[in-house]
This record gives structure tokens, sequence and C-alpha cells, in this order.
């Protein structure tokens, strides 16, 4: 009976493992989502600084170029951007077409990912909806300069 009692203190303790795993990524979640819940401002070269926590949006610029018109399509199919944002990631698709590594960044950025010329990224799939919404804007008005 000693070897069931040890293999059920195992379970409750992965189990217990398990429920703070989750409650620490809950917390870095909600971290996250604070960090960036101010509006995006400033221009392209350096990236944004956005909340309390100091968080700078990823620079985008032209070696980026593949990654935001990536990103606006994750941006519109999610219903986060509408209008003319569309045409703005066509715009940018044309400039990028044939080249692998901006390809490869096209392809990152429709999956939710922003990576920046400044070697910083955001993780779209991790933020709310609400802040989902001004960092689009942000890729949107940023990314408009490039075309």
């Amino acid at each position: 009976m000693h070897a069931r009692s040890t293999l059920i203190a195992l379970a409750l303790l992965a189990a217990g493992a398990s429920a703070q795993a989750n409650d620490l990524l809950d917390q870095l979640k909600e971290k996250a989502g604070e960090a960036v819940s101010a509006n995006p401002q400033g221009g392209n070269s350096g990236g944004s600084s956005l909340g309390n926590l100091g968080f700078k949006m990823p620079a985008i610029g032209s070696s980026t170029v593949g990654n935001a018109a990536g990103v606006l399509q994750y941006c519109v199919k999610n219903n986060y951007l509408g209008g003319d944002a569309a045409s703005v990631k066509d715009k940018l698709l044309a400039k990028i077409t044939g080249q692998k590594q901006q390809e490869t960044g096209f392809a990152s950025g429709a999956k939710g990912l922003l990576k920046g010329g400044d070697g910083k990224s955001l993780n779209f799939k991790l933020l709310s909806s609400k802040v989902k919404e001004k960092a689009c804007d942000y890729v949107l008005k940023n990314a408009t300069s490039l075309i």
C-alpha cells in the first residue's frame, strides 16, 4: 500500500505544479496586457513606449516590411482592423514578392508575431482584444509610411 500512497502523492504534486505553472502563465499574460495598454505613440525608428512598465513596441522599418504586411493580414483576418489596412498590406506585399527573408517575415506576422528591426518581438496571441486593436493600429500607422 506504501507504493500506492507514493503514487497518489506524486500525482497530487504534479497537479499542484501544473496549477502553479498555469497561474504563473496567467500572471505573465496579464502583465503583458498591462505593459501595452496605453496607446502606441511615436515613429517607426526605435519603437514606441507603452504603458507604465516601459514596454517598447518593436520598430517597424524597411527590414520588416514583410512582417508588417503579415501582421496586417492577421489584424484584418481577426477583425482588429478594417478600411484601408488590406490595401496597405497588398501594397507592402507587392514590394517583397520573391524576397525569401521578407516572405518568411510575412508568414510569422500572419500568425500574429510582430518582429521589429530592433530585435524586439510581440506575440499578439498573448494580448487582450483591446490591446491587439491598439497594436494593430500601431502597425498600420507605421506600415503606411513604408509604401
